[in-house]
């Protein structure tokens, strides 16, 4: 009787519960239907997909039907004919202009998330401290912007041009602004070369690398590309370094310049004279093999170069730029008006050879990193529109959307090792999304057509993003009403 009863025990143990008594569906917070998710890193779409998510993490995605039974949430989006991105990456901008304009700098972070932006790489300016707290406030819910990476205060040599650095005239010195740096939790190293010496700057990327910091700068005039490279740079940041890498006669020009015998004019004009395609191919192959990025920069390269054809005077934009940092931008204004029409075409071809060795870049398997060089100083370079006019600038001279598209969402957590995390629409990914009206394997310029974003996991529609810019619209014009008159 005993046997028995725990057979049939054991049989009923086997049998399907009612359906009553089976599990309920999970909890997520956001629920995006009926999506075509872009798999940005196969450069293919997935249709009809289901994306939950929960907190600041997605926690699940697959088929719709199968997604939207196992999942409830406390709000859905139906995205039906709309495409899903991950969130976009900025990977080179600057907030500065001096204490006196933290406010208009502050102004410019929701830019950033109303253009599909989630993540920007603080590249230093002069307002370094200022952006570390704003980092952490922004990773704690305390301020609005995207997620900041920053380096902090840049190395610089003594007296530099550039404000907001730690001054270093000796090897002892560059020691300590890394041990400051570190202090300072920074995300990255930004080495200039206003004032450093060649050699210090060579041993700050060694000792930068040494200390398991990512280093990156401005390559001195007096130096090879090479050199950085060997010495472990990680990004090269704008393209004419690209180009300055593959002259065949780089070493004898920086060789000369180092020595004196001609002044940086000569030597930039030897450079651009002397590009050599066997050469840069030779160049950045091994850039590839090293794992060195290029952030090309090209848009605001472009803009100035052709300040003499393209009056910016009427932009749209400049409704959202506060009026003192407007004002920074008119050193490039004046000194572009007082070029010679040599000047002028000089300053035209540079742009095109420089732009040229893009798709190089990209043949040779170097990993293109989408970058504005947006804030202050930088006429008409606007954060956060910026961006999707760098896109398409990549796509004109070459590249497919697909891999411009692959700059602005992989290429940053791939430098920063963060891919496990970022750079795609998937389970356990951060929920940093972009919601797009048009196909962007398509047309680049569909990154333009934002529906919304999910900012860490929390939904920003078309009316809250519109929102934000009329919010900081708002703010400049108040500002302009209250600047003073000329």
């Amino acid at each position: 009787m005993k046997t028995l009863l725990a057979t049939l025990l054991a049989a009923t143990a086997l049998l399907p519960l009612p359906a009553t008594a089976k599990s309920a569906p999970a909890h997520a917070d956001l629920l995006i239907r009926h999506a075509t998710l872009v798999d940005v890193e196969h450069g293919r779409l997935v249709p009809d997909q289901a994306v939950a998510t929960r907190g600041d993490r997605i926690v699940a995605v697959g088929d719709d039907a199968t997604i939207a039974a196992a999942w409830r949430a406390g709000k859905s989006v139906e995205a039906k004919g709309r495409y899903l991105i991950p969130g976009l990456w900025d990977m080179h901008v600057h907030f500065g202009g001096g204490p006196d304009l933290i406010e208009e700098n502050k102004a410019l972070l929701p830019l950033y998330i109303a253009n599909g932006i989630t993540t920007v790489r603080d590249a230093s300016g002069d307002l370094p401290y200022d952006v570390l707290r704003w980092r952490g406030e922004i990773a704690d819910g305390r301020l609005f912007g995207p997620s900041l990476l920053s380096s902090g205060p840049k190395i610089e040599g003594i007296k530099p041009v550039w404000k907001g650095t730690l001054e270093t005239g000796s090897q002892a010195d560059v020691d300590e602004a890394i041990a400051r740096l570190k202090q300072l939790d920074v995300n990255f190293v930004k080495i200039t070369d206003s004032t450093l010496k060649p050699e210090l700057f060579l041993y700050a990327v060694r000792q930068a690398r040494a200390a398991g910091l990512r280093a990156s700068g401005h390559i001195p005039m007096a130096l090879t590309v090479g050199q950085a490279i060997e010495a472990g740079i990680s990004s090269i940041e704008h393209i004419d370094y690209a180009h300055k890498a593959g002259v065949k006669d780089e070493a004898r020009i920086t060789a000369d310049f180092a020595a004196g015998k001609i002044d940086r004019a000569q030597a930039s004009a030897q450079m651009d004279a002397g590009f050599d395609e066997t050469t840069a191919m030779a160049a950045y192959r091994d850039m590839a093999a090293r794992g060195v990025f290029v952030t090309p920069t090209l848009s605001i390269s472009r803009t100035v170069a052709y300040l003499d054809r393209e009056d910016h005077g009427s932009d749209p934009e400049l409704a959202y730029i506060g009026p003192r940092l407007r004002k920074t931008y008119d050193w490039r204004i004046e000194r572009a008006a007082k070029a010679t029409p040599d000047q002028i075409a000089q300053r035209h071809a540079i742009y095109e050879h420089n732009a040229a060795v893009l798709p190089l870049l990209q043949q040779a398997g170097v990993t293109i990193m989408a970058g504005t060089d947006a804030g202050f100083l930088n006429s008409f370079d606007y954060p956060g529109f910026a961006l999707h006019q760098e896109l398409a600038l990549y796509v004109d001279r070459g590249l497919t959307p697909a891999q411009a598209l692959a700059s602005a969402t992989r290429a940053g957590p791939a430098w920063f090792g963060l891919l496990d995390r970022y750079g795609a629409v998937a389970e356990g990914k951060q929920a940093d999304m972009v919601l797009l009206t048009a196909n962007p394997l398509e047309d680049i310029h569909a990154t333009r057509a934002i529906e919304a974003v999910i900012l860490r996991g929390t939904l920003q529609d078309r009316a809250r993003l519109d929102a934000l810019l009329a919010e900081t619209k708002a703010k400049v014009a108040a500002w302009n009403a209250a600047a003073p008159q000329p």
